[in-house]
């Protein structure tokens, strides 16, 4: 048993370890990739047992969320990783950690005391939220499930701040592995939720619920637990001294608490969206919602896997390099991680996009047998989003690095105007879903391009130089020719009626995909753009590290 106890120890002391960029960037982005792969499972089975069988109770499911997730996002989530972090930071490397852990402790008891008020203000005020803000246009049945569905789902915002806290911690001193874990735990709960709650729930031969898809509501708040108790986890060895209480005189809590407004406001600009786009698409028939949301979904998993993951592990090493252009007046080490990440993220996004967009038939019949016309059209509507918003996290995170949340805020105020008049006059147009798509992406393309602009001018040395906008060009190329390749691809592998399953579709998926990115991978070659250099490393390395090449070679 102690040799059991040992094992365990030390299996998460190294998963503890602190890491480089390059390994915080891979650790992120293969936990985002198997989060999206669960993600596509969940919606899959849930798809399968309800959107042509009881849509309506899928319109209210998707209904549920709006108000929950859009408490947490104003409240935490993003708008605490971009202020906390730097300000930890600064604690930690001046080796003040009993003011690191006072600000850790404080803001943990803040927020957590302030999204239990916001879980209870949901459960009392679900009806009116649901009937005359997020929904109004489902139908009474609908419009019932989606309140008591957002009862279940108000404890979130509760259990994801503290959660957040303690992620936010890990990554602050390079610790990645388990904070990268929680999002995939929190869809193997709502998996559980579908594939077992829906069943009904029994305990010692006692019916304690029924069943049906409140089930899966049970399973978000499943999932909501299991990604906490991992995030408790990787704070094993840490040394975090944790006291409940707030410490109001401490100053990096003080600094923590004048900047998050800003932030706050700024992100929840962002998921205010979701909440009129909501509203909007409960007017425009059944599955009109649930269509818009899984579009939105399928989109928003090569945004995070890309901008998140890459912008999230930068992000620390951009804020320490901003603190030390801030004492020595010198900014060339923030502006060459800034471009270092911004090309990363560009060269990827790019060929996702186009793929994306030519695919986008195949990828939607992931996520629901014989695919679905209507989803599929929002997703190609959403083809510029996943662009901008995975280069929007970097474009942002420059500003909070600095610990500037002022300029980004009043850039989304302005963002979120252009949006409004663009969404109201496509939806006057009778758009439907494909125009709540469009004026996402416009509005995505015009923020990430006054951000930069904003970026470019606040340094002492501008950041879009020659070589920077020749290897734009470059990428732009190369994606053009990659898309002319994959349009190609699909006409000679195209989707058939008969396509009606995963076993189907995924092998064609697979091959244009596989053509598509070798034919990018050779325009970048032939381009000679440098992003490629660490590919072809890594593949040699895996190709000829072998010992029968070693003694071939002898």
């Amino acid at each position: 048993m102690p040799r059991r106890k040992n094992y365990v120890r030390s299996a998460v002391s190294a998963a503890n370890m602190k890491l480089s960029v390059k390994a915080a960037s891979l650790v992120l982005a293969s936990s985002t990739l198997v989060s999206a792969l669960l993600g596509i499972f969940r919606d899959r089975w849930l798809n399968s047992m309800y959107y042509d069988t009881y849509p309506e109770g899928l319109d209210a499911y998707t209904a549920a969320f709006t108000v929950p997730d859009f408490l947490y996002f104003v409240i935490t989530s993003g708008a605490l990783s971009v202020t906390f972090i730097p300000i930890l930071n600064e604690r930690l490397v001046a080796k003040n950690r009993k003011s690191a852990w006072e600000l850790s402790s404080s803001t943990l008891n803040f927020l957590a005391l302030l999204c239990c008020v916001a879980s209870i203000f949901i459960m009392i005020f679900a009806d009116p939220l649901v009937r005359y803000v997020v929904a109004p246009g489902l139908n009474e049945s609908s419009m019932s499930l989606a309140i008591n569905m957002m009862r279940v789902i108000a404890i979130n915002p509760f259990l994801f701040s503290i959660t957040t806290v303690l992620n936010s911690m890990q990554q602050a001193v390079g610790r990645f592995v388990f904070c990268a874990a929680a999002p995939a735990l929190y869809n193997i709960g709502i998996i559980v939720g579908i594939l077992s709650f829906t069943k009904g729930i029994n305990i010692f031969g006692i019916q304690i619920f029924e069943g049906g898809i409140m089930g899966v509501a049970i399973g978000v708040v499943f999932g909501a637990l299991l990604q906490l108790i991992v995030s408790v986890i990787g704070l094993i060895g840490l040394g975090f001294d944790y006291n409940f209480k707030i410490s109001w005189k401490n100053r990096g809590f003080r600094t923590v608490l004048k900047l998050l407004p800003t932030r706050s406001l700024d992100q929840g600009i962002d998921y205010v969206t979701g909440i009129v786009n909501t509203n909007l698409a409960s007017h425009m028939g059944e599955q009109s919602i649930r269509a818009y949301q899984q579009a939105s979904s399928l989109q928003l998993m090569p945004v995070n896997l890309i901008g998140v993951a890459i912008s999230t592990a930068y992000f620390s090493k951009l804020s320490e390099d901003a603190a030390k252009g801030k004492s020595s007046k010198d900014n060339s080490a923030f502006i060459e991680t800034f471009c270092k990440a911004l090309r990363s993220i560009v060269w990827i996004a790019m060929p996702i996009a186009v793929l994306v967009f030519f695919e986008r038939g195949y990828v939607v019949n992931f996520i629901k047998n014989g695919g679905d016309p209507k989803i599929a059209s929002v997703l190609g509507s959403f083809v510029l989003a996943i662009f901008c918003q995975s280069v929007f996290h970097i474009a942002s995170r420059g500003f909070y690095a600095r610990q500037d949340a002022k300029t980004p805020f009043i850039i989304s105020v302005v963002a979120f105007v252009f949006w409004l008049i663009v969404v109201f006059a496509l939806n006057a147009l009778g758009f439907g879903p494909d125009g709540l798509a469009y004026a996402v992406s416009l509005s995505a393309l015009f923020e990430v391009t006054v951000l930069l602009i904003f970026q470019n001018k606040a340094l002492d040395k501008k950041i879009f130089t020659p070589k920077l906008w020749g290897a734009l060009a470059r990428m732009l190329l190369a994606a053009a020719c990659t898309g002319v390749v994959c349009y190609i691809m699909t006409r000679l592998l195209p989707l058939r009626q008969a396509d009606n399953s995963f076993l189907e579709t995924f092998p064609k998926f697979c091959v244009i995909s596989f053509v598509s990115v070798v034919a990018y991978m050779i325009v970048c070659t032939i381009l000679r753009l440098e992003e490629v250099k660490p590919i072809y490393a890594g593949l040699k390395k895996i190709l000829f590290s072998n010992n029968i090449f070693k003694s071939q070679k002898k």
